[in-house]
């Protein structure tokens, strides 16, 4: 069943067999749940690739004769770049202007190419990441054209004023035994020398099959399932769906 911020700290102060669990008070484990939701969430969103971390932004515009772009932030910060257009003529958006995606290069292609600001100005056809924060495009735009940016973030993390996130609702199994995994850390069960030396391991090995379940899961959504469709795989299909 889907989780919350109370609901979670109630489990895993159970499986963790804090001290009353159902309201926890421990000072120790009250300053460990942090880094506990930290953990859990970063590894999750970084070992797999979750359509729910995509956002598409379209607030900001390319800067005439200006060959860096900064990407926006009005929805968070882009982990990961997926697709840059430019929106054509300028000033309109993607619903009534016509999108021209960028292609993916080096920043020595776009050097080599257009060395310069006032190197045959038009629509962007090229981006190069340079940074956390920008792009370089070539050409540099000769139009204030709104930029189309697609990517993944990462969703505000769960706490007390942000009580559900999509890891509590589609994935508490996962976000469970992940935060177990750091928990046996705080438990220090981590080395072969502490009490219960498989504990780390156990809660690992349940990490990894939910782990891999998700990503069948999630393939399937992006249609990168077996055969590139959305349909779960058969070991029974011989030969292999294709």
């Amino acid at each position: 069943m889907p989780l919350n911020y109370t609901t979670y700290v109630t489990q895993l102060a159970n499986l963790m067999s804090i001290a009353n669990s159902s309201n926890p008070t421990d000072p120790s484990f009250l300053i460990f749940l942090p880094g506990c939701i930290d953990y859990a969430e970063q590894r999750i969103y970084r070992d797999l690739d979750l359509v729910a971390t995509r956002v598409t932004d379209t607030s900001a515009s390319f800067a005439i004769q200006q060959r860096t772009f900064t990407l926006p932030t009005t929805q968070g910060t882009f982990e990961v770049l997926e697709e840059v257009s430019a929106i054509s003529p300028a000033g309109t958006g993607p619903t009534n202007g016509t999108r021209y995606p960028l292609y993916p290069v080096s920043k020595q292609f776009i050097d080599a190419l257009y060395p310069n600001a006032t190197t045959a100005n038009t629509i962007p056809q090229f981006y190069a990441r340079t940074s956390y924060t920008s792009i370089l495009v070539g050409p540099a735009a000769d139009a204030a054209y709104v930029a189309e940016v697609i990517g993944t973030q990462r969703p505000i993390p769960l706490s007390v004023t942000n009580s559900s996130t999509y890891l509590t609702a589609n994935l508490p199994d996962l976000f469970m035994a992940g935060s177990m995994v750091f928990g046996s850390a705080f438990q220090r069960d981590f080395g072969a020398q502490a009490d219960n030396p498989a504990q780390a391991q156990s809660w690992e090995t349940q990490y990894g099959k939910l782990l891999e379940s998700a990503n069948t899961e999630e393939n399937r959504k992006k249609f990168f399932s077996q055969g590139w469709t959305m349909e779960q795989p058969s070991r029974d299909a011989t030969p292999a769906r294709v």
